[in-house]
């Protein structure tokens, strides 16, 4: 053999074995890095927040779901010491590896995991099976190789070995999810301590964030049907974006929820905009879908301007960060039973003002898709799910369709509102 074919072929069987070396590592041992701290709700995804960055040379990493914490489940106060938790949850993008993050946001001890899977395969944290989230934060694991599917259902499973104090959940989950302990297994609708499940994913333009309340989070929709618009939405771009549903079933844009403390409505749009919207992995375009609530729940919101004005402080606070920004009209609840002529005033003079342009990069008439033409200020009675503010599958199906593909992609324009 030639001298240079030979120099040739060892520097190849070098390089290979490198790579090989490399490979094996990443796939057996899992990959931590500082990330993978006990971190803040805006610390713990800062390096992701760009969809252009990669993330540690190991490639770009979208959100395919999210569940916003809402608050201490109630009747939970000491945790489920001894039991597995079993989140199942439906992702939007695939990816060739994951990471979850996990919440104790509303805990008032350390909570500790000694054992997580991903859809079986064993999740690690700075390289070790078990982790202890502090009181009032979150984690975020090492990546785990595992083939993601999109538009599936994914098991997430946890194990608490002992008192963790109050449990961090999302409830009205309109997902199946489980709880196993020595005694059997029980069915719930709560997402408990799962608050994101993060892809690697090379060819995904980045994620859209829908902060929004339980028309956001589906409520009235078929449970495990994955019919929420947000759902919907996923399905019409194919699942190459992912999409992060940070919907709170009660949620105002202004208040913290007075319902709060009763394990509903969660901290306001504006509260948890940082946590849930701005820290998203991948995030580029964020749908604003706020504000019926602050109209229609007690105290109601007198004043057209001061949700405006809510508005258009979220869309100041995106653009800063760089995200394109979509809102949504309001849509009608006559019949409801807070509804009033004052308060259905303050509904009409805010969408005016969101079609006038004035708030956001692009808009879609949410109002429009779903009012009764011959009673507009009522939902059209076959997308109603029988309250007269929610909606049924249908309802949700055109809320979804209702959304211009377009107006999610593109760029942020320059605030001179």
């Amino acid at each position: 053999m030639p001298r240079r074919q030979g120099y040739a072929l060892l520097i190849a069987l070098v390089a290979g074995t490198v790579a090989l070396a490399a490979a094996v590592a990443f796939g057996t041992s899992l990959i931590a890095g500082k990330r993978q701290e006990t971190l803040s709700g805006s610390q713990s995804h800062a390096a992701a927040r760009n969809p252009a960055a990669p993330a540690n040379s190991l490639g770009t990493w979208v959100a395919t779901w999210t569940a916003a914490p809402v608050s201490a489940e109630p009747n939970a106060a000491q945790g489920y010491p001894g039991s597995t938790i079993r989140n199942i949850v439906h992702t939007s993008v695939g990816g060739d590896a994951a990471r979850i993050t996990l919440s104790n946001l509303f805990g008032t001890t350390p909570l500790v995991i000694d054992q997580a899977t991903v859809n079986t395969r064993p999740v690690t944290f700075r390289g070790r099976p078990a982790v202890t989230v502090a009181a009032g934060l979150q984690v975020v694991s090492d990546p785990v190789v595992v083939p993601v599917a999109p538009d599936a259902d994914l098991e997430v499973t946890l194990r608490t070995p002992s008192a963790g104090g109050p449990v961090t959940q999302h409830p009205n989950a309109h997902q199946t999810s489980y709880l196993a302990d020595s005694r059997g297994t029980w069915s719930t609708t709560r997402w408990r301590y799962l608050t994101a499940v993060d892809v690697r994913n090379e060819a995904s333009p980045g994620a859209i964030v829908v902060l929004g309340d339980s028309l956001t989070a589906g409520s009235g929709s078929t449970t495990d049907a994955n019919t929420r618009w947000p759902d919907v939405l996923s399905d019409r771009l194919r699942h190459a974006y992912g999409i992060a549903n940070q919907g709170i079933a009660g949620n105002r844009l202004l208040r913290d929820s007075p319902a709060a403390r009763k394990g509903a409505g969660g901290q306001s749009g504006a509260h948890r905009f940082e946590r849930d919207v701005l820290s998203v992995a991948g995030a580029k375009t964020v749908i604003i879908a706020l504000g019926i609530n602050d109209v229609q729940q007690h105290p109601q919101e007198t004043d057209p301007q001061r949700i405006t004005a809510g508005l258009r402080a979220l869309t100041e606070r995106a653009h800063a960060r760089g995200l394109r920004v979509v809102g949504a009209t309001l849509t009608p609840f006559q019949g409801y039973s807070t509804w009033t002529p004052g308060s259905n005033s303050v509904r009409l003079a805010v969408n005016k003002e969101i079609r006038s342009g004035r708030i956001f990069d692009a808009f879609v008439d949410f109002d429009r898709a779903v009012r009764d033409p011959y009673a507009p200020n009522r939902i059209l009675p076959e997308y109603d799910s029988g309250d007269r503010l929610h909606f049924n599958d249908a309802g949700y199906r055109a809320l979804g369709h209702a959304i211009d593909l377009g107006a999610v992609d593109g760029t942020p324009k320059a605030d001179t509102f």
